[in-house]
C-alpha cells in the first residue's frame, strides 16, 4: 500500500473517532447540567477541557453553551468537531478509490450536514437543542464505522482504519481517566458525598460504558470498579485493554500483509503496552501513582504512532529497500 494512502486512511479514522469522543463529552455534560450547582458546573466543564488536552485556544468563560459552540464549530481550534469532520472528509477524498461508495456517501453527508450555511444549532432557544445536534453527529459517525466494517474489504487499508480508531480511543480513554483522578482515586478511603454518584455516572457515560458496567457489576458504582472496568475489561469496546488488544491485532495483520520486514520495534512497543494491561490488577494500579500510569500509557501511544510513521508513512527509500 502507498504510504500516502495508509496515512490518509489512518487520519480519516483518527479524526472521526476524535469528533465522536468530543461530541459524546459535550452531550453527557450538557445533560448533567440539570443536576448541578454553580461550583460543580465550573469544575465539570474545566474537566471537559482537561479531557481534551487543555487546548490553549479554548477557555472556560462560565457559559456552557458558549463553550459547546466553540468546541463544536470553531475551526481555529483544530480539535473542534467541525474541524475534525472536515479533516476526515479531506483525507477520505484523497483515497476515494480505496474506500467504498457507501463510506464516502456517509462521510460526505455528515460533512454537508455540519457545514450548512447559517447553521446555528447551538442556540439553546432555537428550534433544535444542542443535544439533538450532537446526537445526530454521534449517530452519523457510528453509521460510518458500521458501513466501513460491512462494505470495505478487511485487508491492509481496513486495518489502518482500525489502527487509527483504536490508538485515538486508547489515548482519549487514558486522558478521560486522568481528568477524573482527583475526584475518584486520589483519596480511595473517602466516602461519596452529594452528587458524586452523578459524576461517576457521567464518567461511565462519557465512555458509553454505563449499561455495560451495570451488566458486569450491577448498579453498584465504586471508583475502584469503574477504573477496573474502563482500564482492564477485555470485552468492552471503549476500555483501554480492548482498544490496545484491537490495535495489536490490526498491527499484526498489517505486518503480515506488508512487504516491510522491519516491524520488530513496533511489535515490541505494542506488545509491552498490551501485556501491562492484560496482566495487571486494579489493586496493583491503585497502589502506584495512577496519574503517572495513565500518562505512561499516553506516552506509549505516541511512541506507537511515531513508529507507525517511521515504518509505513515517512520512511526513507534506503530503509524501504533494506526491508
Amino acid at each position: 500500500m502507498l504510504s500516502r494512502v495508509a496515512d490518509s486512511l489512518y487520519w480519516m479514522s483518527r479524526y472521526l473517532e476524535r469528533a465522536e469522543h468530543t461530541t459524546r463529552l459535550l452531550e453527557v455534560n450538557l445533560n448533567l447540567m440539570l443536576d448541578e450547582n454553580e461550583s460543580a458546573a465550573e469544575r465539570r466543564w474545566q474537566r471537559v477541557l482537561q479531557v481534551l488536552g487543555s487546548p490553549k485556544q479554548v477557555t472556560w468563560t462560565g457559559d456552557p453553551y458558549s463553550l459547546t459552540r466553540t468546541l463544536t464549530f470553531d475551526t481555529t481550534y483544530k480539535g473542534s468537531i467541525l474541524a475534525c469532520i472536515i479533516s476526515a472528509r479531506e483525507n477520505a477524498r484523497h483515497v476515494r478509490e480505496q474506500i467504498s461508495t457507501e463510506q464516502w456517501h456517509r462521510l460526505n453527508s455528515l460533512y454537508l450536514d455540519v457545514t450548512k450555511p447559517g447553521l446555528d444549532r447551538m442556540n439553546a432557544g432555537g428550534s433544535e437543542q444542542p443535544n439533538e445536534f450532537l446526537q445526530q453527529v454521534m449517530e452519523a459517525v457510528h453509521q460510518f464505522q458500521g458501513v466501513s466494517d460491512s462494505t470495505m474489504s478487511h485487508g491492509e487499508g481496513w486495518q489502518f482504519i482500525q489502527v487509527g480508531r483504536y490508538i485515538e480511543r486508547a489515548s482519549a480513554t487514558a486522558m478521560l481517566l486522568e481528568a477524573y483522578h482527583e475526584d475518584l482515586w486520589s483519596e480511595p478511603d473517602r466516602s461519596a458525598e452529594g452528587n458524586e454518584y452523578l459524576e461517576w455516572m457521567g464518567l461511565l457515560r462519557s465512555a458509553t460504558a454505563f449499561e455495560a458496567y451495570c451488566k458486569v457489576y450491577t448498579a453498584d458504582l465504586t471508583p475502584e470498579r469503574i477504573l477496573e472496568f474502563l482500564l482492564l475489561d477485555e470485552d468492552f469496546p471503549h476500555s483501554l485493554r480492548f482498544a490496545i488488544d484491537s490495535l495489536q491485532r490490526a498491527l499484526t495483520a498489517i505486518d503480515k500483509d506488508s512487504a516491510i520486514n522491519r516491524a520488530e520495534p513496533l511489535r515490541r512497543l505494542a506488545g509491552r503496552l498490551q501485556a501491562s494491561l492484560s496482566y495487571s490488577s486494579v489493586d496493583e494500579i491503585l497502589n502506584q501513582d495512577v496519574v503517572a500510569y495513565l500518562r505512561g500509557i499516553q506516552v506509549q501511544c505516541r511512541e506507537i504512532h511515531n513508529t507507525i510513521y517511521e515504518l509505513y508513512v515517512d520512511y526513507s527509500i534506503q530503509a524501504a529497500l533494506a526491508g
